[in-house]
């Protein structure tokens, strides 16, 4: 019997498709950077957050593969049925995000390829990066990553839980008065909060990304529940760990957190260090840089793949339904973001992640939509329905405190 459960279990493992993907791209920028700089800058009292962003983002995440598995339809095709303004708004809070997202996910990838020994600016890295994973997709080796995804996971997911549980006994000096209290009425802690919300475990964009993953994948056909909950529980387990280990290694040592790419890698791969040894370094430097690699690989797949399903619910011209055409569009703007309009990486990931905030209230509601007039399916049960409705109400007050705040 227990060689019956293992094999079942195993079998599980091994159907895993989108929602590792899911994984793999959540498990980048808000985790690796905001999760550990959280911990970092207030110690422990934002694992709340974590928790809260799980919660109410739940409902819209578990949309993306129910839809598909339920429909054989992406989100996209969901929205244009019920009308074109609803494709046009979508248009619209992909064109705001899109290029953001991918530079703030690449930046951090050259950070680590740069923190590995590569003696070459953050741009040219950048640069370098993107035509790599255009090359990828182009020649159509996508799947080797997609198979490669399942290692790249275990071997983060173990070392992270490792260092965390080891990261309790880790000594270190205490400055005093260097440990910062997280106090929401001040704006610059409102404003990370907001940054870190807004990509905690992930943008809400993704749930349309897992949707025509789901199709690509063939995943209309069972397990769609399982792989999604797998991707979507492990993200948030890791999100905490990191959030402790930046607690439990750097906060309150009076070291500042560093603004550059280059400079936070080196921090981040010292907080894993300290707690299992030098011996890990080049262990958690190829963990941490193809974790990132994977996640700008995995956006750089995705946001064409939306833009293409846009273009073709809108009926744009043939020349504009092109999956190529959109991967050099968003190879071009990324590229012109980076050497053009960003300083350092902290710039870059704060206005990603901001941008990403403010767009998901209306994401939220266009899922909500979508669920109500979409007859004969259960997409979300009465709870989730609720959950929903909170998670909109909060997204809206929180959006509402930036603009007023900031704006």
């Amino acid at each position: 019997m227990p060689n019956y459960y293992f094999y079942h279990v195993l079998t599980k493992l091994k159907s895993l498709g989108p929602g590792l993907l899911y994984a793999g791209a959540a498990i980048g920028v808000s985790h690796l950077v905001q999760s550990t700089k959280a911990g970092a800058q207030y110690g422990y009292i934002l694992i709340i957050a974590i928790v809260l962003a799980h919660v109410f983002k739940y409902p819209f995440f578990a949309l993306g593969p129910r839809y598909a598995k339920a429909t054989g339809e992406s989100l996209v095709s969901g929205y244009g049925k019920m009308g074109k303004w609803a494709v046009v708004l979508l248009l619209v809070l992909t064109v705001c995000t899109v290029f953001t997202v991918q530079s703030a996910v690449t930046i951090v990838t050259a950070g680590l390829l740069q923190n590995m020994g590569v003696n070459l600016s953050i741009p040219i890295l950048s640069f370098l990066v993107l035509l790599v994973c255009l090359a990828i997709l182009q020649i159509g080796k996508f799947s080797i990553l997609d198979n490669l995804m399942k290692v790249i996971m275990v071997v983060l997911s173990v070392s992270t839980v490792v260092a965390f549980a080891l990261s309790f006994g880790v000594g270190r000096e205490v400055v005093n008065g260097s440990k910062a209290i997280f106090d929401i009425s001040k704006d610059s802690d409102l404003g990370f909060l907001l940054a870190f919300v807004g990509w905690m475990p992930a943008p809400l964009d993704i749930a349309i990304w897992h949707s025509i993953w789901t199709l690509a994948k063939g995943k209309t056909e069972g397990g769609g529940e399982f792989d999604f909950k797998v991707g979507f529980y492990g993200t948030a387990l890791l999100g905490i760990c990191f959030l402790v280990l930046g607690a439990n290694t750097m906060y309150g040592n009076g070291a500042p957190l560093q603004a550059s790419a280059g400079g936070f890698a080196s921090q981040l791969i010292e907080s894993f260090t300290s707690c299992l040894g030098t011996w890990s370094y080049w262990f958690i430097t190829v963990a941490a840089f193809t974790t990132m690699f994977s996640t700008t690989l995995t956006c750089f797949d995705a946001m064409p793949r939306v833009m293409n399903h846009i273009g073709i619910e809108l009926r744009f011209t043939k020349h504009l339904k092109s999956i190529t055409l959109w991967r050099v569009v968003l190879f071009t703007g990324t590229i012109i973001v980076l050497f053009y309009f960003v300083e350092t990486m902290k710039q870059m990931v704060t206005f990603a992640t901001i941008m990403s905030f403010l767009t998901a209230p209306l994401l939220a509601v266009l899922s909500y939509l979508l669920v109500v007039k979409t007859k004969g399916v259960l997409l979300w049960n009465s709870i989730e329905k609720g959950i929903a409705i909170v998670g909109i109400v909060l997204l809206s007050v929180l959006c509402f405190l930036y603009i007023r705040t900031f704006l």
